[in-house]
């Protein structure tokens, strides 16, 4: 299911993009791209979940076809700064170069194995009103399988185009040694890294998030456009704890775990937000995004914007490695090894 949104009086006035809270939001004077005269850039919003669903990527049962929450916000987001958003549950347009070729960047709100089909149905109970079975087909979401993958990883890390990654798309394509809630490093039986080279792209790995709660985000990189203002904000979210970080990130927002609840939260500072090369390309990932309300938060938008202008090379933005200064504890050259 792909929808192609071009248009952008249409789209602010059709999908809610003043409801949002965002149309008057003063953080919009203040993103670093100029929308008018500059060309604008095609970005696939692919919302597959062959996992967990989140609520801002779901779509009604009684009408597939309206986007949700998030598909919605991007839209209207690049529609007024210089971006032409596709939003698409369909993993084989990855298996059709030229589809692969028309996009600039790709944006990830992902789950699970994106190789493999994940049909959307309603739900019912069976004849004994005791098991849950599918009812209506919803809208099916094909797998990309191997070969679609392989096409979107080249896409990035050979031809250079960008990729944006939201809140699971770390739960995504993982690693076959990881095993959930371990946080250990995942190592193969020589010693060496052994992540997937999805997880080797986007940077980090999802390990598990305990309840949803107060957190404070850390700045390490306050010159990022849009970084600064979250600077010791501290507000409810789903937070993830990740490990097998890219010795190459440019930390740009930390979580600071003090006074967080739950084991996977007693650790030292992390990377929350971050940026790196993959090759020729440009990779920004946020672990933000589980809640509405987080994408309605303009310092999100923001954030959001200015991310989609570095990743397609229209602002540039300094992101040297750092990760060693900035959260030492997650430096993978300090990361405890499993024994052997």
């Amino acid at each position: 299911m792909t929808h192609r949104i071009l248009h952008r009086r249409a789209l602010l006035k059709a999908s809610g993009f003043a409801a949002a809270g965002l149309a008057l939001s003063p953080f919009l004077g203040r993103f670093a791209l100029a929308a008018d005269d500059a060309p604008r850039k095609k970005i696939l919003f692919f919302t597959k979940s062959a996992g967990f669903q989140h609520a801002p990527i779901t779509r009604k049962a009684t009408n597939p076809e309206e986007l949700g929450l998030a598909e919605r916000i991007l839209s209207d987001l690049g529609a007024a700064h210089g971006f032409d958003i596709t939003c698409s549950k369909d993993g084989s347009l990855f298996t059709r170069p030229d589809e692969v070729a028309r996009y600039d960047a790709f944006a990830f709100y992902t789950t699970g194995d994106l190789r493999e089909p994940s049909d959307k149905y309603t739900m019912k109970k069976d004849a004994n009103g005791k098991a849950t079975i599918k009812d209506k087909l919803i809208h099916p979401e094909q797998g990309m399988g191997q070969e679609g993958k392989d096409s979107f990883l080249a896409a990035i890390k050979d031809a250079g185009k960008g990729f944006i990654g939201f809140h699971s798309a770390t739960d995504t394509c993982h690693s076959k040694k990881h095993v959930k809630g371990e946080m250990l490093r995942d190592v193969d039986e020589s010693g060496k890294d052994a992540f997937d080279p999805y997880i080797q792209m986007i940077g980090g790995e999802f390990i598990i998030h305990g309840k949803q709660q107060n957190a404070t985000l850390r700045a390490i990189d306050p010159k990022f456009p849009g970084a600064s203002a979250f600077d010791g904000q501290k507000f409810v979210e789903e937070w993830y704890s990740l490990k097998n970080f890219s010795p190459d990130l440019h930390v740009i927002l930390a979580q600071d775990c003090s006074g967080m609840e739950g084991a996977m939260y007693q650790r030292q500072l992390f990377p929350e937000t971050w940026a790196r090369m993959h090759g020729k390309g440009r990779v920004f990932y946020t672990s933000m995004g589980h809640r509405d309300d987080v994408w309605q938060k303009p310092e999100f938008a923001n954030l959001v914007v200015n991310a989609m202008g570095w990743i397609t090379g229209r602002i540039q933005a300094d992101v040297t490695p750092n990760i060693k200064q900035a959260t030492p504890a997650a430096d993978p050259a300090t990361s405890v090894k499993p024994e052997a």
